[in-house]
């Protein structure tokens, strides 16, 4: 193994190298890293000081943690969303464009020099601040030197005489001392940049940024030390060619187009930190003699009792143990109507209390609440590159040495063949060529519209795992989904009591009630509650049996009660009389799922559930179609009450009696027709299929494995996001292409005209200067085509 030092380098591929993130996170008996790059060099020596760094800070955290409890080591919350803020000591920064490239603290890419961004959002932007504010500090100090450079240089093309203002002896001493400045200081970051680029044959923008800046700059600097070695037929005005204006302006405006980037990136991280300050900063937490004190949000502890007043936001995920209320939760549905709450119901951290006071036990903290998932999720999301990606990364890896050569080429030919003074006129062009396809516009194309997209996605609940979802899912063409909890509300309700002589609706709600309440299935709980609804007593079963996929038994007042489907009637050898199935029958026809309740024997009645469809689901189907997409449906209820679903919505297809492999196992044929498949889902026995699909879609009111299986997140649990994803991908894909086409076409057209080819017919010649200019326009325009994405209108294509 070899040994290196802080700034060590890959002697592979030249990267700086910076333990990986799975390897940092496991410094405990660790003492060796990997390059970023998984080139196969280990180092025994940690080089960027990641290991210590996140031991050091561990060591504090335990030393001021008071309590026991294993969530003490997770994340502290929403504020900070991955347990290191943007400003914290020892946090890791990442590459958006290579997000392989980590380093404690911020920097730039050793690839691509572009700023490295902090791997987790904060609240707590410091870091983000202060780089904002140093690149912004040393643009106006370029300003302020370049102007007067510019009437220096350029004034005489406006018939401002430059020589009365300052003797030729002092002129060219003047503007070194004006231009020295702004290309040492204000351009340093740019220039190590570039340094490091040839350093380790990483060749990119700043690469370009630095050999036209410095051989402008560095040319002038002979001349004015050593005017005799340019023959006097290239002063103009007893005045020698000089270009320290071009080296100044080209940094400045570099500069700006650095700032209009940081700026931008802060705006797209607008989203997250909205929804990181959902979160309140104290909880109440009641105290074990029954008083309460006022704790931090990242002291609260898994099991804690916590006190929500009306009108506070509740901290954490968490679960009502007392008290009863409404809720807002529009932060989580979008919906404006609040939902109430009452012993047992969950309660999400950012939600808003509003009409009662609420005792609830803390479920999930830190870095467990919906909340942080959300906010990780969306900043990972940011980070992530689309495979479209790739056609930059290998365009860029071969534009550059060519741009160099170009140069080259652009001298060569206009010192052999260029007019008078030929030196002057070939140094010109082979700098502006240089300038003007510096790839920054290239390099931002698909970063800031993934970047923006993603952050416009997250204010309409639809949450994108990784920028290669986004591609993907504009080529989708099938959607599949679940009924229940996807088209449905998820709440099962009973909608009607057949009963059947001696029985009356009172009893037999009663007794079936009675064995139900000793059951978890959904139907059987949508019994319970309409039998606490209607007042009934729920009497005692005995003996409970639940008899797989067709009912449940118990014993009630000595009595043996059955309850289940038609085939259980069947196993039993029971027979229901003719008019009770066909009211059975009607019942199914119409999207109900029909019990059947049998005592001693005998059918005592029929009981119907339905799951009613969400309101939104029609209008978001519609919307799904109008987009050119096929929706079909799986469920495993029966088939009589999915095919009256599918009717009524008007579904493309469907399939009924589906197990958790079949869902599977259907996604994957549809894939082998070549079909690009989304799949919709909401519960533990989605995941296989939302895993399987090009695209899952998990409802944000399901499981966490749902969640965690799928590719999309619909917060507000219903079609309509559905939509938005399809509409986002599309839009976000076309504004991509936008920018590649931006980018590419104006180095085409910039680098030939640079080069000189519109001198001969027209005797046009690009300055570096305006090279520059251009150059900084290009990034401006791509910078700007991605923001559009924040206002786009996600209710259609």
């Amino acid at each position: 193994m070899n040994t290196v030092d802080d700034t060590a380098v890959d002697p592979v591929c030249g990267m700086n190298v910076t333990p990986s993130e799975s390897i940092s996170r496991r410094y405990e008996g660790e003492d060796y890293f990997f390059c970023g790059q998984s080139c196969a060099t280990k180092f025994d020596q940690d080089p960027s000081g990641v290991i210590a760094k996140r031991a050091e800070k561990d060591a504090k955290a335990q030393q001021a943690d008071t309590h026991e409890c294993c969530a003490n080591h997770e994340h502290a919350g929403p504020k900070s969303a991955s347990g290191g803020g943007a400003a914290d000591e020892g946090a890791i920064y990442t590459c958006p464009m290579h997000p392989e490239v980590e380093q404690v603290g911020p920097g730039s890419c050793p690839i691509c020099g572009m700023d490295l961004e902090p791997k987790f959002v904060s609240t707590d932007d410091q870091g983000d601040q202060e780089q904002y504010a140093d690149m912004k500090r040393r643009f106006w100090v370029g300003v302020l030197l370049s102007v007067p450079l510019l009437v220096l240089a350029m004034g005489p093309m406006v018939g401002i005489e430059t020589t009365k203002l300052v003797p030729p002896p002092y002129f060219g001493w003047l503007q070194l001392a004006l231009a020295t400045p702004v290309v040492f200081w204000c351009g340093w970051p740019l220039l190590v940049r570039g340094a490091n680029s040839f350093r380790s044959f990483n060749l990119n923008m700043f690469s370009l940024i630095a050999v036209g800046s410095l051989a402008a700059y560095l040319f002038s600097v002979v001349v004015v030390v050593a005017p005799g070695v340019v023959p006097e037929a290239f002063y103009e005005n007893e005045v020698p060619p000089l270009y320290f204006e071009a080296a100044a302006v080209i940094i400045t405006l570099v500069l700006l187009g650095q700032v209009l980037e940081l700026r931008a990136r802060q705006q797209t991280g607008g989203a997250i930190r909205e929804l990181m300050q959902l979160a309140p900063e104290t909880a109440h937490r009641i105290t074990a003699s029954g008083g309460e004190e006022d704790i931090s949000l990242s002291d609260v502890k898994h099991g804690d009792q916590l006190r929500i007043r009306p009108g506070e936001k509740v901290p954490v995920d968490a679960v009502v143990i007392s008290g009863h209320s409404t809720v807002d939760e529009s932060m989580l549905t979008g919906e404006p109507i609040p939902v109430k709450k009452a012993e047992e119901d969950n309660v999400t951290g950012g939600t808003i209390n509003q009409s009662g006071a609420l005792i609830v036990k803390a479920t999930g903290v830190g870095g467990e609440t919906v909340l942080s998932r959300i906010v990780q999720m969306v900043a990972e999301a940011q980070r992530s590159r689309a495979p479209i990606q790739k056609l930059v990364d290998v365009v860029a890896r071969y534009f550059v040495p060519t741009v160099i050569v170009c140069s080259v080429l652009a001298f060569i030919g206009w010192a052999i063949w260029g007019p008078e003074p030929k030196l002057a006129h070939a140094f010109v062009a082979a700098v502006a060529v240089l300038i003007i396809a510096c790839p920054c516009a290239l390099g931002l194309a698909t970063p800031m519209s993934v970047m923006v997209g993603v952050g416009r996605g997250a204010k309409e609940g639809v949450l994108i795992k990784n920028a290669e979802v986004l591609e993907v899912m504009e080529n989708v063409d099938t959607v599949v989904v679940d009924k229940t909890g996807t088209l449905t509300e998820g709440h099962p309700e009973v909608t009607f009591i057949q009963p059947e002589d001696p029985f009356s609706s009172e009893k037999l709600l009663s007794i079936a009630s009675a064995v139900e309440n000793q059951s978890e299935h959904p139907l059987a709980r949508a019994i319970v509650r309409k039998a606490k609804a209607e007042g009934v007593e729920i009497l005692q079963a005995e003996h409970f049996d639940a008899m797989s996929g067709i009912g449940v038994s118990a014993k009630v007042e000595g009595q043996e009660v059955s309850i289940g489907s038609v085939k259980m009637l069947r196993d039993r050898s029971i027979e229901a009389n003719e008019g009770l199935v066909k009211v059975a029958n009607e019942k199914q026809a119409t999207g109900a799922t029909v019990v059947y309740i049998a005592v001693d024997g005998q059918v005592a009645g029929i009981v119907g559930i339905s799951d009613p469809i969400k309101q939104s689901t029609p209008a978001a189907l519609q919307t799904l179609h109008e987009l050119g997409l096929k929706v079909i449906m799986l469920t495993g209820d029966a088939e009589p009450t999915a095919r009256a679903v599918a009717q009524e919505l008007g579904l493309d297809d469907f399939h009924s009696g589906v197990s958790p492999q079949d869902k599977h196992d259907f996604v994957k044929r549809l894939k082998e027709q070549g079909k690009s498949v989304a799949m919709a889902g909401d519960g533990i026995n989605d995941a296989p299929a939302l895993a399987a699909a090009d695209v899952g879609l998990a409802m944000g009111t399901g499981t966490g494995v749902a969640i965690e299986s799928a590719g999309v997140t619909l917060v507000g649990g219903d079609l309509r996001g559905i939509a938005a994803a399809a509409t986002l991908s599309r839009k976000t894909m076309r504004n991509i292409r936008q920018n590649l086409f931006f980018a590419f076409v104006y180095n085409a057209l910039g680098i030939p005209i640079a080069a000189g080819l519109l001198y001969p017919v027209f005797g046009v010649l690009l300055s570096p200067m305006i090279a520059a200019a251009a150059m900084s326009f290009s990034s401006v325009s791509v910078i700007g085509n991605a923001l559009r994405l924040r206002g786009t209108d996600l209710s259609h294509s």
